[in-house]
């Protein structure tokens, strides 16, 4: 009590205590020698004994996170915003093809990417992807993923083939199906947020909540691939591409999964995996310049080995991939502490 006596004076129920003293080192195995079962009985005594309060007052625990129609309707309309931006953005820009010269498309999309820009930070300042700490430089990298998204492929082609020979062609589809996945991805977060919640406050062991919220960080995961890929693919089919959108299901688990971690106050794993899929993604095209010096040839191997067995996508799909794999591992014990879920729900 004398070691944690701040933790237990500013506590509000037993449950912060039990996810401060877990965030601190201690185990089940360590409340054993204090003759406790586990780390939340130890904290309930710590929260009855704390002079602060009264010694018999009652060990409230904080409800879950309840229905807020109010709350709820207005982050669903803010996330769906981004979404709203781009496509008419695109709408715009079919309806007018040949009718508008290149100076005007061009102001056309540079006001719709600021548009959904702005929908995007508002949307990320409210509800289930608020990052209560920020998010660090993710935002930069994530800029530069969502740039090789559209121009990356067409890049990797030229570049292998012995170019770059000239402009590069954009290819929006994966743009349009990630903003429009903003708002399945806010739903997705909110599911995970309060489920993890009820079974915080059901559990009584540590092992016990980690073993019942692993589960749940992997159907949100799915949940939010299943909406994910109907999105690309009609963003796909809708701006007449006929690629198959492995890179952006990828990018977006990736996005998704950097957030949710953010949103329980860890945004440092997250922007370490953007920025390794960004180094992979630069490093590909740099390696296979580089392999056109005299010695250097095996640099370039790799890459070509890669976009002969994939296509030019499999360059961005791999790097995206393997960080999003690398993230859900992180996220899975990351999340599974009751310390990650002591930050102020916003997506009631």
């Amino acid at each position: 009590m004398h070691h944690h006596r701040d933790l237990c004076e500013r506590a509000v129920s037993p449950l912060e205590i039990a996810a401060g003293l877990e965030a601190n080192g201690l185990t089940d195995r360590t409340a054993a020698r204090y003759r406790h079962r586990d780390v939340f009985a130890l904290a309930e005594e710590l929260y009855a004994r704390t002079p602060a309060r009264p010694a018999g007052s009652a060990v409230a625990v904080p409800p879950p996170p309840g229905p807020d129609t109010e709350a709820r309707a207005g982050w669903t309309l803010l996330a769906l915003l981004p979404g709203a931006a781009c496509l008419a953005t695109a709408g715009l820009l079919l309806v007018t093809e040949g009718a508008l010269g290149g100076g005007a498309r061009a102001a056309v999309i540079v006001t719709g990417a600021l548009l959904a820009c702005l929908a995007l930070r508002f949307c990320l300042g409210r509800g289930p992807l608020r990052a209560p700490e920020g998010a660090g430089r993710a935002g930069m990298y994530a800029c530069w993923l969502l740039s090789f998204a559209v121009y990356g492929e067409e890049l990797i082609a030229q570049v292998v083939s012995g170019g770059p020979d000239g402009p590069w062609e954009a290819a929006p589809a994966p743009l349009l199906g990630l903003t429009a996945a903003v708002a399945p991805a806010a739903w997705c977060a909110h599911f995970f947020t309060v489920q993890a919640h009820r079974k915080l406050t059901g559990s009584r062991a540590l092992e016990e909540f980690g073993a019942g919220v692993r589960p749940l960080l992997l159907a949100a995961v799915v949940l939010f691939l299943c909406a994910l890929l109907p999105l690309l693919f009609l963003a796909d089919l809708g701006l007449g591409g006929t690629g198959t959108p492995v890179s952006a299901a990828a990018l977006g688990v990736l996005f998704f999964l950097a957030r949710l971690l953010a949103a329980h106050g860890l945004p440092e794993p997250g922007t370490l995996a953007l920025a390794a899929a960004c180094a992979v993604e630069a490093a590909a095209p740099a390696l296979v310049l580089a392999g056109r010096l005299p010695g250097l040839e095996p640099l370039a191997r790799p890459v070509h080995a890669l976009v002969a067995a994939g296509g030019p996508g499999a360059v961005p799909a791999l790097a995206c991939g393997a960080a999003a794999l690398g993230l859900l591992l992180h996220a899975s014990a990351a999340l599974s502490r009751a310390s990650a879920h002591t930050h102020p729900h916003t997506g009631a």
